[in-house]
């Protein structure tokens, strides 16, 4: 036990590091990843590599130092750290159970071959949207796509921190506790002077439209602008409607698989995993469907829906990947 707390520490410290040698060499205004003391952000990291509640928190960290990091203009530099960015995630992915669960069920995926697709616009940016049933391991998929297609990573994790600097001076809008706590059907208590204070902030809008708002500009100039791939937040139907180029995908799995993947990733026992897979999809539902007016999960939204239980996530990435080489030769 005492070897893996010294590993996490180490690791701790390499991910600080990188993150200062980062800023450095951007100099960008955005700031650092980590803006606390060194001594609270290894105990910090730390936690979340040995709590690894399903890695989401560490992997939305490390993608926004990787994501700065590729914008670095000097080539030895830029190289510089990346290469100590992939050393960092591979050590990462040795220490213990880091990487032991997986979605993939043999049987259904020795029934099930994969699909070949063409056709995609080489002069836009590629970006991929990934829409997602809870515990699908699709924000895996995305991040560990991203990495190997060396273009960025965004969920709703990276996309709360992103608003929060940009409004930092302004609102101190917080996108991800707006959508976790999403509930515009129901009825809310609200004073006459919080009422006027929301009207003034938001411009007549309420918190949750203007934050929607917020997001939808801020995924629109990701889009015209740079590679990436954007989990969740509508991005599919957003980019649609801005007449925007995209690859739209949807991951789900059967909910049995869901569950016992679920239960692993986060230690759940069987009823509490039940309620939270029901909770999460029900919000993910309810979120996208409020403000696109298309059904969540409808087939002919998608270029491509995949059951990650027939493949894993290795081959779900392979073949998403064999996906895009398709279309870039047509």
């Amino acid at each position: 036990m005492a070897n893996n707390k010294d590993m996490y520490i180490e690791l701790a410290n390499r991910i600080y590091d990188l993150d200062g040698e980062v800023y450095k060499c951007v100099g960008s205004s955005l700031g650092r990843t980590f803006t606390g003391s060194r001594e609270n952000t290894i105990r910090a990291l730390s936690m979340l590599m040995y709590t690894k509640p399903d890695g989401h928190l560490l992997r939305s960290e490390l993608a926004l130092i990787s994501n700065m990091a590729r914008t670095i203009k000097n080539k030895e530099d830029k190289s510089r750290m990346m290469t100590e960015y992939n050393e960092i995630l591979k050590a990462i992915e040795q220490l213990p159970d880091m990487s032991a669960t997986d979605i993939v069920n043999a049987e259904r995926m020795a029934l099930n071959p994969a699909a070949h697709w063409d056709k995609v616009d080489e002069n836009a940016h590629l970006v991929i949207c990934i829409s997602r049933t809870q515990g699908s391991a699709g924000n895996d998929i995305g991040f560990e796509l991203a990495d190997k297609l060396h273009i960025n990573y965004y969920d709703s994790e990276i996309f709360e921190q992103v608003l929060k600097r940009q409004e930092e001076e302004k609102f101190h809008i917080k996108e991800k506790e707006c959508f976790t706590e999403f509930d515009k059907y129901g009825k809310k208590r609200e004073t006459l002077k919080s009422k006027l204070q929301n009207m003034y902030r938001y411009h007549g809008l309420n918190r949750e439209d203007a934050i929607f708002f917020n997001m939808s500009d801020l995924i629109c100039n990701l889009a015209r602008t740079e590679d990436c791939i954007i989990v969740g937040r509508c991005a599919d139907i957003i980019l649609r409607n801005n007449y925007i180029p995209h690859i739209s995908l949807f991951i789900s799995a059967p909910f049995e698989v869901r569950l016992q993947y679920m239960m692993n990733v986060r230690e759940m026992d069987q009823k509490t995993a039940v309620k939270f897979l029901k909770k999460m999809d029900r919000q993910h539902k309810k979120y996208y469907e409020f403000y696109t007016s298309e059904k969540w999960g409808t087939p002919e939204n998608y270029d491509l829906c995949i059951n990650s239980a027939n493949y894993g996530i290795k081959e779900t990435i392979e073949i998403i990947e064999r996906l895009i080489i398709n279309r870039k030769k047509a």
